[in-house]
């Protein structure tokens, strides 16, 4: 079983740096929770850096432009993880699961409760 975490923003440097722009001015207004719950404005927040790499759980991470690349046809909802299992994918925490989150904390006890 595998974990694919979709975020709802594009890959590229200039993607990035809109992606900060819009996190320092206004946060609020920001479109990805997950992101917004795993990374700071520079960059990943260390709890967060820890639980993935403690996690017996594999995991993948996708801007959703390469999700869509990779995975083409797919009308999914972004952010939103994903289970990939006996090749196929299903969903883990979809969109409206993650926006409705307000902390790392949460993320990662919502993770460890499905994955029980």
């Amino acid at each position: 079983m595998t974990l694919l975490f979709v975020y709802n923003a594009n890959s590229g440097k200039w993607n990035g740096l809109f992606d900060m722009g819009h996190k320092i001015w206004s946060p609020s207004t920001y479109s990805c929770q997950l992101c917004s719950l795993t990374h700071g404005v520079f960059t990943e927040h260390k709890l967060w850096k820890r639980f993935r790499s403690e996690s017996p759980v594999d995991m993948q991470f996708y801007h959703k432009d390469e999700f869509e690349a990779k995975y083409p046809n797919l009308e999914l909802s972004y952010p939103i993880i994903l289970r990939y299992e006996n090749n196929a994918l299903q969903p883990f925490l979809e969109t409206e699961r993650l926006n409705a989150m307000a902390s790392l904390e949460e993320l990662i006890a919502s993770l460890e409760k499905e994955l029980k």
